[in-house]
């Protein structure tokens, strides 16, 4: 089991150790640039919580990561694999929203870190074109190496009740250097340096200029104690322009020489040409010949407050991009804490929804519980910001406590924020809801700012009314399959039984799984479990009838599995739903200790045998129910002593993507032949928490474990 998470500076000792691992398999493997991913306990969600090669801003829009979103990081995971991407033109084929937000040319690999029944995350490691387009055999086992190494780290600082953490921001690895400075070697470079006639400077890997010659300062105009440790086109107005950023990104991720001109006013134009290396970019700055083609308005140096940074546009794009795969409110919800909170730089982040007039807390981030519960069900005539722009349908900004003070004179001060931005969600006109950005410094709010987070609403506010009308249809359709399977069982004379069902984790996979005990007599009954072809309401209202069709037949104490099967299969024919089931039935017999099976096209049973051994029961198979009206299904007869465990399942239990079934039917197997079955309940939270930690699951999990015992 895996202990709650802790912030990251508790994690001792193994975080020093996770780095390590994280250096040494770039070392090896040449990599420039390595994150590494993990997977919360009981969360579906992977944290970026270590980078190196990479600054926080560049890699905020996967600071966490839906398991199930269409990432490298993520399809590694889910698929326990590697996953190899040779080119740009490989990336914005198969993964567009990394092609969106990184558009340069650069190799990846992601890569599991998984033992034999945890998945606990996953590590990415980027490389220039100059590595070749396959991975060497080499390089392959060096990742999987590091991979099984981070593994056992993670379950000892699990085990020790101080696993590694996940921090608000992940944590930066030191540029690696590949030997060390001498003093005087340091000297002498700094001052060849400064006697160049040219200009130069260095940026670390975040764009913060941390050394700049004489010749450099002359050329921009400023003087370098205005320019060291800030990013260049932060402090120079006329270098303000995304073009201008978005080559220092290009030169981060790709490690690829690249270069720009940019027009100092009045009409001086410089090249820069930037060199990247692993431990920060290299800058010569030249004068270049006018452009006799230049307009006036080339010539006006832009304003920070007229223009949204490279890195902000790439943010907005991939936020779209991403609620656009959003299908639950909860996702909405999630992907714009996930998205704004690393990316557009807020401390807190609350959505509300409107319910009958009164605000709804739907979701936050940063904020404190106990704040949040003082707004929730607030009426909308309430005089505060939140209510306001939702009434109005204008965005509030403020840029300090004194200008909320002044407008909202009860405002009271209750945490450590300083500036707020209250935004309503607007959809085709009518406001939905409203979202509250909060600032731990002073924020100006200039027109682009606002501008971009004015889109960034209205994006929110389209996917929260497209998932509004999912979750609708999908708690509709839940009602459904779950209103259609029993409630409770009936008590069966000298059998034990257990039953569970978990429905999908994520999506609209609201399936037909279904299950049923009936008895037949004083000593028989008859145990059913099945699935019906799809995922939507038609499915749910199919399984219905299969299940009543089922448990009508079986009630009969003479029919056996095979003759139910039979008439199930021939009255789904008659209904021609265009949709086939699976299903299994077992006849209990207490007096005679034996079963009688079964099946269509179902998952095989398992039997644990009193000591301990198990068989997958591969019964003769039948036709899935509904393909062909005269099918015939055989019964067999298996025996069942009193301390046997007879498990019946659906595939949701077993099947994972990139899985073998045969080979996970056999590791359930293995499971169950372990596990102590004194008490059967415990036993089936034991097979299903196997299914949810090893790996993610896409669909129902229906489980019926039946035990005879001796005795009434």
């Amino acid at each position: 089991m895996r202990g709650p998470a802790v912030p990251a500076s508790a994690a001792g000792p193994g975080k020093e150790l996770l780095d390590a691992v994280l250096a040494d398999v770039m070392r090896d493997t040449g990599a420039s640039v390595g994150l590494v991913f993990l997977l919360p306990p009981g969360e579906r969600v992977l944290r970026l919580v270590l980078a190196s090669g990479m600054s926080r801003e560049i890699a905020a829009p996967w600071a966490r990561v839906p398991i199930d979103a269409a990432i490298p990081v993520a399809d590694a995971v889910r698929q326990r694999r590697l996953v190899w991407l040779g080119s740009q033109e490989e990336i914005a084929r198969r993964y567009p929203r990394v092609g969106i937000v990184l558009p340069y040319d650069f190799r990846v690999a992601a890569a599991p870190i998984t033992d034999d029944t945890t998945v606990w995350g996953g590590i990415v490691l980027l490389w220039p074109v100059r590595h070749p387009a396959q991975l060497s055999a080499a390089e392959q086992e060096t990742i999987t190496a590091c991979c099984r190494r981070a593994a056992p780290l993670l379950q000892q600082a699990a085990d020790s009740g101080r696993p590694l953490g996940f921090a608000d921001e992940p944590r930066l690895l030191p540029a690696l250097h590949s030997r060390e400075a001498d003093s005087a070697q340091a000297v002498a470079a700094l001052d060849c340096a400064e006697r160049l006639p040219v200009g130069c400077c260095a940026l670390d890997l975040d764009g913060r200029l941390t050394y700049i010659n004489p010749a450099g300062a002359g050329l921009v105009g400023a003087g370098a104690a205005s320019l060291l440790g800030k990013r260049p086109w932060e402090v120079l107005l006329w270098l303000y322009d995304p073009v201008f950023e978005d080559r220092y990104r290009e030169a981060v991720v790709s490690r690829q020489p690249t270069s720009f001109t940019a027009r100092r006013p009045p009409d001086i134009r410089l090249s820069f040409q930037l060199y990247p290396h692993d431990s920060g970019i290299s800058v010569h700055i030249t004068p270049t010949a006018g452009d006799p083609t230049a307009t006036a308005a080339e010539a006006a140096a832009p304003s920070p407050a007229g223009l949204v940074g490279a890195t902000g546009l790439y943010h907005l794009t991939h936020l779209a991009t991403a609620l656009a795969e959003a299908v639950s409110v909860q996702d909405v919800v999630e992907l714009a804490a996930d998205q704004i909170v690393p990316a557009f730089g807020p401390k807190a982040l609350a959505l509300l929804t409107v319910n009958d007039g009164r605000l709804r807390i739907t979701g936050y981030r940063g904020y404190s519980p106990e704040l949040m519960d003082c707004f929730d069900a607030a009426p909308l005539t309430s005089d505060i910001p939140a209510a306001h722009v939702i009434t109005t349908g204008v965005a509030s900004f403020f840029a300090t406590f004194t200008d909320l003070k002044r407008a909202y004179p009860p405002a009271v001060h209750q945490d450590e924020i300083a500036g707020w931005a209250f935004l309503p969600l607007i959809v085709s006109g009518r406001p939905v809801g409203s979202l509250v950005l909060a600032y731990d410094q002073p924020r100006p709010f200039p027109p682009a700012e606002r501008a971009m987070l004015t889109s960034l609403t209205g994006l929110i506010a389209q996917a929260l009314d497209r998932a509004r009308l999912y979750d609708a249809n999908h708690t509709l359709a839940r009602t459904l399959q779950t209103g259609l399977l029993p409630h409770t069982l009936p008590r069966l004379t000298g059998f034990d039984v257990a039953a569970r069902y978990r429905p999908a984790g994520h999506g609209m996979d609201i399936g037909g799984d279904f299950y049923d005990l009936i008895v037949c007599t004083p000593t028989t009954a008859a145990a059913v479990i099945g699935d019906v072809q799809g995922h939507n309401t038609t499915a749910a209202a199919l399984m219905g009838q299969v299940r009543t069709a089922v448990h009508a037949y079986a009630a009969t104490a003479s029919a056996s599995p095979g003759a139910v099967l039979a008439c199930t299969n021939r009255l789904l024919a008659d209904l021609d739903p265009g949709l086939f089931a699976s299903c299994l039935i077992a006849h209990l017999d207490h007096t005679h200790h034996r079963a009688l099976l079964a099946t269509a096209g179902h998952p095989p049973a398992l039997l644990r045998h009193p000591d301990g051994h198990t068989d997958i029961l591969r019964v003769p198979p039948g036709l899935l129910l509904g393909i062909d009206p005269d099918a015939d299904y055989p019964t067999t007869e298996i025996p069942l002593p009193p301390g046997a465990v007879l498990a019946l399942y659906t595939d949701g239990l077993v099947e994972t993507p990139g899985t073998d079934i045969d080979d996970a039917t056999n590791t359930l197997a293995g499971h169950l032949a372990a596990a102590e079955p004194e008490n059967l309940d415990a036993l089936a939270d034991v097979l299903l928490h196997h299914a949810e930690q090893s790996a993610p699951r896409y669909d129902d999990i229906a489980l019926l474990l039946i035990r005879p015992h001796d005795g009434p």
